[in-house]
């Protein structure tokens, strides 16, 4: 039977990614802490006065800044401090709570963004769910086998970390979950309907591990497949509890 293999979440949209042994996902939510923050770029539209969902190209991100995608968080509880890691960096601490904070954050930040990009300027959050890249409140769930599929058509290895994901599903068939649009799959105790595929952008050329495009993921996927598309959005239909080793399967 299908289980889940990995689970992820990205506390800053775009900047760092957290390993998690289980989650709890509520009905109607994105996944608790996933995104709950973003920063907004100089040219962005959100409106800090009226905070709500923005699209993604409003927001610093991998695909504009391919540095980005080697951060990740060693550290971090709501209402405490995260800690960011890069290879090439000492780690950076800060409390994203306290607007005290934000500015050394976005100075410390800037050194990833290349200066011909529309450059950080605040942390934002919008409180009532996580900046996802779709309009609706999304959980993304990916498949292990599609990403060996990938791998040994792009003739290297690729990191789960690259598609920036928040379930990684084991045991299924390649491309399965393309399959699954508009049916009800459970995640342990929690049920999720599948909506659209997750079409894919530039920042998945670049190996997570260093920040350095390795690969034109795009072009590999179009040449294979005929689309950019790895992975689907689900919405969450039913709370429940979801760890490490549960079961995966469609209702």
């Amino acid at each position: 039977m299908p289980s889940i293999a990995h689970i992820s979440c990205h506390p800053i949209k775009g900047v760092g990614r957290m390993a998690l042994d289980a989650i709890r996902l509520e009905a109607g939510k994105t996944m608790r802490g996933d995104r709950i923050w973003a920063v907004a770029h100089e040219a962005s539209q959100f409106n800090p006065g009226a905070p709500d969902w923005t699209p993604c190209s409003s927001f610093i991100r991998g695909a504009k800044a391919p540095e980005l995608q080697a951060i990740s968080v060693s550290q971090y509880v709501a209402g405490d401090d995260m800690v960011l890691k890069h290879p090439d960096h000492p780690p950076f601490r800060f409390n994203p709570d306290k607007a005290a904070e934000h500015a050394g954050f976005i100075t410390w930040l800037t050194q990833f963004v290349p200066q011909n990009r529309a450059q950080p300027a605040t942390l934002v959050a919008a409180p009532d769910r996580g900046m996802t890249d779709s309009p609706f409140p999304s959980i993304s769930i990916l498949n292990l086998a599609s990403l060996a599929e990938l791998a040994a058509k792009a003739g290297q290895p690729m990191s789960q970390a690259r598609f920036r994901g928040n379930f990684w599903l084991d045991g299924l068939d390649v491309w399965e979950e393309f399959s699954w649009i508009g049916k009800t799959l459970r995640l342990g105790e929690a049920e999720v309907v599948i909506r659209e595929r997750i079409t894919r952008c530039v920042a998945t050329n670049v190996d997570p591990l260093t920040g350095v495009a390795d690969v034109n993921t795009l072009s590999v996927l179009e040449a294979g497949w005929d689309h950019k598309d790895f992975g689907v959005y689900a919405e969450v239909v039913k709370s429940g509890m979801v760890e490490i080793d549960d079961g995966a399967h469609i209702l």
